[in-house]
This record gives structure tokens, C-alpha cells and sequence, in this order.
């Protein structure tokens, strides 16, 4: 798997990607439109031995919450911060799991949702009973903060079967309505590949009901995403194997809550052929029409990277051509991010990797997903593992780490958008 990857990468650096427009349907450029404002960064230095994150949110008063992993010398611990004001600072991190807990070190930050004053963080906990055999298994944790992430109440145990496996690769998300529903990745039924499963909370995070199987031949490793539409549709996207080693972005959704889902349903048919994983997930949201978007990176028929969006308008059931949204013809684009707000404004964020750089660059859309701004370099360093969100008034946050040799960077940085005159024109 790594040697293929790495293969593919070199083979994109070296010719260039040369993309076939016959081949894939290419995003309608934007004119020019400055009328959108990048606020100053935010950064924090941390002088640790690695950090994993961060996983951001910003709130509809403009503050910024962020939540990571460190690995110390000795400890791992998870951490959250946030902002009083949307230009900062960002406040002192507190500790989120208990002394007795150890956290999983993997590629994915915690999952964090808020609600008001209550935070949201699930993680993955090192298996108490982990075995040498058994180096992958780990407990999903849910933590949750009730006083605006002052403090953090011991953790529950999420999945509810007793195996020592993993369960990781999870979403959190809130609905509307106040629900908690998560999303994971669990190989409980000791297949060859893993199962997608959810489970809710409706008593705010103290408890969770019986897990649900949502679907079977999940990817191992690419992680889950969540979000509801304005009808309260849940949908969770997660990347599945299909005969062949195809491996193909997929939704399903549910219409009672997330007690049940329906079968999932192919984005992209990309008909992308890998036997293995390729940890890269999918990014989902809905605007206040009920538009589904998802961005999501695949290798396709020809085996070329590309990141790719595509919408529905019929709650998943189908959706448009897909639109390839990186244009550079140098580098290998990894690892998009995706925030939609209610007028259907989206903010993509993704790496943008060659031989010696490691971008993290962005695109926006003002139109529902019909053109794209010129992708935008934000790093100064070299930059990985973005994540972004965007509140009600389109106000956006944006996250991501920089080496800043001999610490770890954690860079902030705020986008507000203009205002939407389209999707207004659009409603009823």
C-alpha cells in the first residue's frame, strides 16, 4: 500500500499530472472577487515530540475552539483551547482526558461539535488490554465540557461491545434538535475490512444508546463524516470497498434521527481500483435548501490524484457530475476539507504536496458549488493536516500545522465571507 502510494506520488511530481479533460469534468473558475477578507494569524508553538490535529470550530459569536493531540516524552495527552474573540488569542489549552487515560496516537485530531457552552470531543484511548498481537485496538472515548470548555468531565466509553479491536475514525456532530450523533469506523466482526457504525446521545453527551450497524466493507482507515440537512436528514460519508478492491466515496442517510439508515450510495463512481488504504476521507455539509455537498480525493480509472466535488439535490439519492477542483499540474492534492454555511457559501481546503513543498491551500464558492476562486496558498512553512469550519454568518475558521523547527506550529487563521446573494434567488 505505502510503496504504491509513494509510487504514484513520484510518478505525479515527475510528468507534471497532466489532467485529461476528456476524462474528468473541471470546476468553472470564479472571476477574481476580493470582497471576501483573510483575518491575521493566530499561532501557537509547541515543543513536544509530535502533535496530531488540530480539529477546529468556530461558534455564531465568532469564537474559535480547537482541539489536539501532544506526544510528550513520555504522555500523550489531549488538549482544547479556544478564542474569546475571533481574532484571538487563542486561550491556554486544557487537558481533556484523565490521568489513568492514554490516549491513541493516529493520524486523525479528536472530533470536536459544539452546543452553546457544551464541547463535544470523541478520541480514540490506547486498549487497556492491548496485546502485542493486537497493536491497532483502541476504545472510542466521547468527553464532553459543559462550561464552555473550562473543564472536562470524564470520558464515556462509546463502542459497546467488549472486544479489543479498533474503533476510530469517528465524526462527531449536533444537531438541530440537540442530538449527539458519532460516526466510526469498528472492525468488531472480525472481517477483512471493517463496518461503519454510529450510535446518538439525546441527553447531551452523558450517554450513549446501542450502536448501529450502518453499513459492512468499510475502508479501515478513512475517516467518517457527518451533517444534517434542514429537514434534520443525518448523513454520514465514508469510503467503501466494493468487489475488486474498488474503493468508492459513499453517503447514506437517515430520516429517524439516526436510529436507522438507508443503503449507501456512490458519489463519484470513480471505479478507483487500490488494494489498500489510502487514509484520505471525505468532507460533507448541507446548506438551508437542503443541497448535500461532498468533496472527497480518489485516483480515478488512471490512477491521477485529484480532489472532486459533487452535490444532490434529492437527499443523497443522486448526485451531479463531479467537478475537479485542484488545478495545479505539480504536485499531489491531499486531504480535503470542506465547511458549508446556510447560504451555501463553501470554503475547500487541501494539501498541495511536491518534492520539496507541503502547501495548504484554499478555494471558495459563492454560488452553491457552480464556480471556484483560484486555489490560495495560506502557509508559510510547511504546512499539513488543515481543518476548517464556517458559523451562520459565514464567518470561517481555518487550522492547520506548520514545522517550525524545533517546535510544532499550530497556525489560526479567519475568513469572512461577503454576502450570498444567490441562494436567495433560488428559494420560494
Amino acid at each position: 500500500m505505502i510503496e504504491r502510494t509513494i509510487r504514484t506520488q513520484r510518478l505525479a511530481w515527475m510528468i507534471g499530472v497532466a489532467y485529461s479533460v476528456a476524462s474528468f469534468s473541471s470546476v468553472a473558475l470564479a472571476e477574481p472577487d476580493q470582497s471576501w477578507r483573510l483575518g491575521q494569524k493566530m499561532t501557537t508553538d509547541h515543543k513536544v515530540r509530535a502533535v496530531i490535529g488540530p480539529s477546529v470550530q468556530v461558534d455564531n459569536e465568532g469564537r474559535i475552539s480547537l482541539a489536539w493531540v501532544e506526544e510528550g516524552k513520555d504522555l500523550r495527552t489531549v488538549l482544547y483551547a479556544r478564542t474569546e474573540k475571533p481574532e484571538g488569542p487563542i486561550g491556554t489549552p486544557v487537558k481533556v482526558n484523565q490521568p489513568t487515560e492514554a490516549p491513541y496516537m493516529r493520524q486523525e485530531a479528536p472530533a470536536l461539535a459544539l452546543a452553546g457552552d457544551y464541547i463535544f470531543l470523541t478520541w480514540a484511548l490506547t486498549h487497556p488490554k492491548l496485546t502485542a498481537d493486537k497493536p491497532f485496538s483502541n476504545e472510542l472515548r466521547l468527553s464532553r465540557s459543559t462550561d464552555a470548555g473550562k473543564t472536562f468531565l470524564p470520558s464515556i466509553l462509546v463502542n459497546d461491545d467488549e472486544q479489543i479491536i479498533g474503533h476510530s475514525f469517528d465524526s462527531i456532530h449536533v444537531a438541530p434538535d440537540g442530538v449527539v450523533h458519532v460516526a466510526w469506523i469498528d472492525g468488531r466482526e472480525g472481517k477483512k475490512e471493517s463496518g461503519t457504525y454510529a450510535t446518538r446521545s439525546s441527553d447531551r453527551g452523558r450517554t450513549v444508546s446501542k450502536n448501529l450497524k450502518v453499513d459492512e466493507d468499510t475502508c479501515v482507515c478513512c475517516r467518517t463524516s457527518l451533517t444534517t440537512g434542514p429537514d434534520g436528514t443525518l448523513y454520514v460519508a465514508w469510503r467503501k470497498v466494493l468487489p475488486g478492491e474498488v474503493r468508492e466515496t459513499v453517503v447514506a442517510r437517515s430520516t429517524d434521527g439516526g436510529k436507522t439508515f438507508s443503503a449507501p450510495v456512490i458519489v463519484g463512481h470513480d471505479k478507483w481500483v487500490f488494494p489498500g488504504c489510502p487514509h484520505r476521507p471525505a468532507s460533507i455539509g448541507t446548506d438551508r435548501l437542503g443541497r448535500l455537498y461532498v468533496v472527497w480525493y480518489t485516483e480515478g480509472v488512471d490512477e491521477t490524484p485529484a480532489v472532486f466535488l459533487a452535490y444532490s439535490d434529492d437527499r443523497g439519492e443522486t448526485f451531479s457530475p463531479k467537478q475537479k477542483l485542484n488545478v495545479s499540474k505539480g504536485t499531489f492534492p491531499d486531504h480535503p476539507q470542506m465547511a458549508v454555511d446556510p447560504d451555501g457559501r463553501l470554503v475547500i481546503v487541501w494539501e498541495e504536496q511536491s518534492p520539496v513543498r507541503r502547501e495548504i491551500v484554499m478555494s471558495l464558492s459563492l454560488d452553491r458549488g457552480q464556480s471556484f476562486s483560484a486555489p490560495q496558498k495560506l502557509n508559510e512553512k510547511k504546512g499539513q493536516t488543515p481543518s476548517l469550519s464556517i458559523n451562520s454568518v459565514g464567518l470561517a475558521a481555518l487550522a492547520w500545522m506548520e514545522h517550525a523547527m524545533p517546535a510544532h506550529r499550530m497556525v489560526v487563521q479567519t475568513l469572512q465571507l461577503p454576502a450570498s446573494k444567490v441562494l436567495a434567488k433560488q428559494e420560494p
